[in-house]
């Protein structure tokens, strides 16, 4: 057995979820908020069997959409005027990040 950890972005996660519930994978989802941006995410914490791990990965991966998000751009040079218009930049964020690990012993209570 083996507990998937998956990070995707709050707009990705409703569809996961349907998705991960039709094929009978139930899990846990918790808000999460990332570091770089302070955007929603959404966790998932999802305990499955060996042979099931590749199929969650697969869907995950499906619909977990990349984007591009504009950042304020904090390279303003020294001596610039104060209200002087900076473009702001954009990243590209999104995707997941999918964590799987070994599961020693599961009990459902």
């Amino acid at each position: 057995m083996k507990l998937i950890m998956a990070i995707v972005n709050n707009d990705d996660g409703p569809m996961i979820t349907a998705q991960l519930n039709k094929k009978g994978v139930y899990t846990t989802k918790i808000a999460s908020t990332g570091g770089f941006l302070s955007a929603g995410n959404m966790t998932f914490i999802s305990g499955v069997e060996d042979e099931k791990v590749d199929e969650v990965i697969e869907i995950i991966k499906a619909y977990s959409r990349k984007r591009t998000q504009p950042v304020p751009n904090l390279d303003v040079p020294v001596g610039q005027i104060a209200g002087g218009a900076v473009a702001p930049a954009e990243v590209l964020v999104g995707g997941g990040t999918i964590f799987v690990l070994n599961v020693e012993s599961f009990t459902r209570v």
